[in-house]
């Protein structure tokens, strides 16, 4: 009643000082009118200020419900999909709707209420003070005033329809964001970076054309606005010389009108037409997606990403091998081997553990291994000549076009049985190397040749949530408890399996420290039907005695060829030949040679062993 009371004194006392006062010569009537309407002005505004704490009780217990619903919710989704089984969170959008809608729902409802409540106040002002100056103003407000807000009202519900599906898109794109960081190492493993960015366009795309059909439906606003606040007061000014003529209005009543308009009735309107547009259908829309189901709750349908395999899911294009932070790579059974898979790759990254590869030619192309090679004799020393294991001709390769080559013409040949160490400072292109012998990498330049199928284990563990021997066994087509013992006790893995409750026991990769990880991944590559086998920094989290043991088990298994990407001297020294990276000056030999030949190798070795 005081904001009503403000503004119907306001244009009312205007009219009076003008009519009563300063044009009848009273200066003193019409400033006592002014400062009648000036009085008013802290009282109104005290009020609005009591307005707030009525607001904030009703808005705030509105918004903890909300909360409580949305939190039931999910947790009553995760509980049906974890009986359902698989890894992937049944509705991960849960997020959004709690930290983002929920906020929505909020301030929505705060504003609404607020403008609501001033706008009605303010037109009830405004029709009290016109009907006091002159009940013929009446005639030209209110038509132009209802065509405008029944003008915005017919809008308002393809408003709300497209708020719907810029809301509904902008989730897509959290959900998509979300799914592609949780598994990064399965895509990069998979090779499948370009399908998945297209995906994630589209998602992006789709939410650029909501938010654009939102703006254009958005413009029927402004013109309300027009229509509703601007034209009256355009009527008025042409009505204005007839109704001061036929003496049907006074100047003092036109100018009461005139203030009306323009510092009540059009702020309020557009403040209110404003609000409704933005926050009405927010509101609306928002409720509707928090108060209905998620989805797949009945169903256990979630989105369009399969069910199993990493934290994001994965497109159907490939099968990931689970997640890197335990999820399950499939419901109830772990992984098969697919062909084509490989991991790792890129400067310092980790992906997956290793995936098999075996070449299809003498191009240095990959495809699918078959069953382990047949067994070579093992060699008693470094081994070179044609027809290695490995063999790179003329290597040049550079991350991007125009950047600065990791590797330029490299030569290398590792035989068949070799154990070869590579080493160098970081970022000289170590993993960059094993990248190109998995064929993760392409060279830019150059030959890569493999005789015989290729694994790659990098430092970052990877473990899925399953059995003990789902995790050691995926690589390899058929295993048994017996196999996964055995490749275990090799590796130095047979006390974490004894204590995890052997090959039948379940593994939550949340509860094993990084050295578990790796003896796991260790004791799979083991397994997996490898000629070739590169440990990059794989055993960076043992200690110097169970590091020594695995590379040992890897440098005695049959027809297995060794390449370890060393961060101990002991490593090289272990070594038939240590590879040195230092660009111009990279030189390759046993321990002894090297710490004659190579500068860098005599500080590389100083130092470690300094650090030892």
């Amino acid at each position: 009643m005081l904001e009503a009371g403000q503004t119907f004194l306001f244009g009312y006392a205007l009219a009076h000082a003008l009519d009563q006062g300063f044009l009848r010569g009273r200066q003193g009537t019409g400033l006592w009118w002014l400062a009648l309407a000036a009085a008013a002005v802290p009282v109104g505004a005290y009020g609005t200020a009591r307005v707030f704490g009525a607001v904030a009780a009703l808005v705030e217990p509105v918004r903890d419900r909300l909360v409580r619903h949305v939190v039931r919710g999910g947790l009553a989704t995760a509980v049906r999909a974890a009986a359902r089984g698989g890894g992937r969170p049944a509705d991960s959008a849960v997020v959004s709707r709690l930290t983002h809608q929920v906020e929505i729902a909020r301030d929505s409802l705060g504003g609404i209420v607020m403008v609501l409540r001033s706008f009605a106040f303010t037109a009830a002002g405004v029709v009290a003070g016109m009907i006091a100056l002159a009940p013929v103003l009446l005639l030209v407000v209110l038509p132009p005033l209802v065509a405008g807000t029944a003008l915005f009202t017919l809008a308002l519900r393809p408003l709300a329809r497209r708020q719907r599906d810029f809301l509904a898109a902008d989730e897509a794109v959290a959900e998509e964001c979300g799914a592609l960081a949780g598994g990064l190492r399965d895509i990069t493993a998979c090779g499948a970076q370009r399908p998945m960015a297209e995906r994630a366009d589209r998602r992006i795309a789709d939410a650029q054309r909501a938010s654009r059909a939102l703006a254009t439906w958005g413009v029927t606003r402004t013109l309300a606005l027009a229509v509703a606040g601007q034209l009256p007061l355009v009527l008025l000014l042409t009505a204005s010389p007839w109704l001061l003529s036929t003496h049907r209005l006074t100047p003092g009543a036109l100018l009461g009108a005139l203030a009306y308009l323009t510092q009540s009735l059009q702020p309020a309107l557009q403040s209110l037409l404003h609000t409704l547009t933005t926050s009405g259908t927010r509101l609306t829309v928002v409720l509707t997606r928090l108060t209905s189901p998620p989805p797949g709750a009945a169903t256990g349908s979630g989105s369009d990403a399969p069910a199993g395999g990493g934290r994001g899911a994965s497109a159907p294009a490939w099968r990931a091998f689970g997640g890197g932070s335990g999820e399950s790579p499939a419901a109830g059974k772990a992984p098969v081997p697919r062909a084509g898979v490989a991991a790792g790759g890129g400067p310092g990254e980790s992906a997956a553990a290793a995936k098999v590869l075996a070449p299809r030619g003498g191009s240095g192309e990959s495809s699918p291994a078959g069953e382990p090679p047949a067994p070579h004799p093992r060699p008693g020393g470094a081994k070179s000549g044609a027809g290695g294991a490995v063999e790179l001709r003329g290597v040049t390769f550079a991350y991007g076009v125009g950047a600065e080559p990791v590797l330029r013409g490299l030569d290398l040949v590792v035989a068949p049985g070799e154990h070869l160490a590579v080493v160098g400072p970081s970022g000289v292109g170590k993993s960059t190397l094993g990248g190109l012998v998995a064929g993760l990498l392409v060279a830019d330049a150059g030959v890569v040749r493999r005789g015989g199928a290729v694994a790659l284990v990098p430092q970052e563990a990877y473990v899925f949530r399953g059995t003990v021997g789902e995790n050691v066994g995926y690589l390899r087509e058929h295993t048994t408890p017996a196999l996964v013992w055995a490749a275990a006790a090799a590796v130095g893995a047979g006390g974490l399996v004894d204590a995890l409750g052997g090959p039948d026991a379940q593994v939550d990769p949340g509860a094993l420290s990084q050295g578990e990880r790796q003896l796991l991944a260790l004791a799979r590559t083991y397994l997996a039907p490898a000629a070739v086998v590169v440990l990059d920094e794989a055993t960076c989290h043992l200690d110097p005695a169970a590091e020594a043991s695995a590379e040992r088990a890897f440098a005695d298994r049959p027809a297995t060829t060794l390449i370890v990407i060393a961060h101990r001297i002991s490593s090289a020294r272990r070594a038939d030949r240590t590879l040195v990276l230092d660009g111009a000056d990279t030189m390759c030999g046993p321990h002894a040679e090297l710490l004659v030949g190579s500068p860098l190798y005599r500080d590389l070795a100083a130092a470690w062993t300094a650090v030892s």
